[in-house]
């Protein structure tokens, strides 16, 4: 089965509107070799805020969840514009990933290869993998 090469160093972001962890492609030669970086965690949410309007109707764990994609979304952002990336892809639940994608710069947008709306946040590397290798 061929697949798209997954180049060396591209970023790979898995999470959940509660946290994402960030992993970078260790493999060669196209394959990928998931090798992890650091976790983004929501924080203290309490000065931040979801972007847009949000329905009166929406939960506490909601507009938590959507102010997530948004800081998510501007850690991209950041990491973008200090080229700290040439090549991504985005492994978010369904719900966060159409939270995020809104907020997404086009100086990020245009660097992703693949986005995968599955939850793998808590999988084993090799899952996540296997998942990705799967959807190119």
């Amino acid at each position: 089965m061929t697949h798209l090469p997954v180049p060396h160093k591209t970023l790979i972001v898995v999470g959940t509107g509660e946290g994402a962890k960030f992993y970078r492609n260790a493999g060669k030669n196209g394959d990928l070799k998931l090798q992890h970086s650091k976790d983004l965690e929501p924080g203290d949410l309490a000065d931040q805020g979801p972007a847009g309007k949000q329905p009166p109707d929406t939960s506490a764990k909601e507009s938590m969840e959507a102010t997530f994609a948004k800081i998510l979304a501007n850690h991209l952002y950041a990491l973008a514009q200090s080229h700290k990336f040439d090549d991504l892809i985005l492994v978010l639940d369904p719900d966060t990933l159409g939270e995020t994608r809104p907020s997404l710069h086009v100086s990020v947008t245009d660097k992703i290869m693949l986005e995968l709306p599955k939850t793998l946040v808590n999988s084993p590397t090799d899952e996540i993998e296997k998942s990705i290798m799967a959807a190119l």
